[in-house]
């Protein structure tokens, strides 16, 4: 039996994004009910809610970034390679494929603080520029080529999903985030409970930081790439549906790592604290 992510989407399965599936993730960051309210902050609101069957919370953040247009955000949520550059948690991207100018298939890798084991996710992406907001959502899918690695333990996101919107104050951006991943392995439960709270808002205040250098980064840096708004500069190749099923090595595995064995007290905050 297949898992649902919240925008109507199959774990593994190919779709190409509708209106609806945006505005599934437009509701889920809209309404509030619900949700728990875990961190209140003037620039920044992160709200938790349970989901039956699964350990980890849905985690949705609201933030204002006012010296950040709405144009520049986006650009910096899709440029791969100025991604690289910022996100110090990456170990790899790699653009596998697209299905049209406005969804494609990617490799992502992240490194987690020792003694975790780093995830890994292979990732369906679509995107909808409505010209008064730009929204970007991904979901888990396979493909034969991108088995689980040694060393890696395949995540996966029933939904992650972005929003940029101009501030209401009308100056600068509003970012909406709203994921809801499974690492999978066996946590302990202090990491369960702690981890969007504490994860989620520093990857928010490093992307902050990273937008505010984007535009003099950019003009040293192909300027005028950029696929996501000019789709006769796409690289990648064209997928096929059929080439997105679970590798031999996946049907075969078991996702299990125990981990669960970490310390609490001290450990439970510093294990996610940069040196940034």
């Amino acid at each position: 039996m297949q898992q649902m992510d919240h925008t109507g989407m199959e774990v593994g399965a190919v779709k190409i994004a509708e209106d609806k599936d945006f505005e599934k993730l437009k509701q889920l960051y809209d309404n509030n009910n619900d949700w728990r309210l875990d961190y209140n902050k003037p620039d920044m609101s992160v709200w938790t809610k349970s989901v039956p069957g699964i350990s980890f919370r849905m985690v949705k953040i609201r933030t204002r970034f006012p010296d950040v247009s709405p144009e520049t955000l986006y650009d910096v949520l899709h440029d791969p390679e100025y991604r690289r550059v910022w996100d110090t948690h990456m170990i790899e991207s790699k653009d596998i494929g697209f299905f049209n100018p406005n969804n494609d298939i990617g490799y992502y890798s992240v490194a987690c603080p020792s003694p975790l084991k780093n995830r890994d996710f292979v990732l369906q992406r679509s995107w909808l520029d409505t010209g008064l907001e730009q929204l970007i959502i991904n979901h888990s899918i396979y493909h034969k080529n991108y088995p689980p690695r040694k060393h890696f333990v395949r995540a996966t996101s029933y939904l992650t999903g972005y929003i940029v919107r101009p501030s209401r104050n009308g100056d600068g951006s509003e970012l909406g985030y709203v994921s809801h991943t499974d690492p999978h392995g066996k946590l302990p439960v202090w990491l369960v409970n702690k981890v969007t709270q504490i994860y989620a808002p520093k990857m928010v205040k490093k992307l902050h930081k990273a937008s505010v250098g984007y535009l003099s980064w950019k003009s040293r840096n192909n300027p005028n790439l950029k696929p996501w708004h000019f789709p006769e500069q796409i690289a990648a190749p064209r997928m096929k549906v059929e080439e997105c099923v679970k590798s031999q090595e996946e049907k075969n595995l078991k996702n299990f790592v125990d981990e669960s064995s970490l310390k609490d007290a001290s450990e439970k905050d510093s294990i996610f604290m940069d040196s940034d």
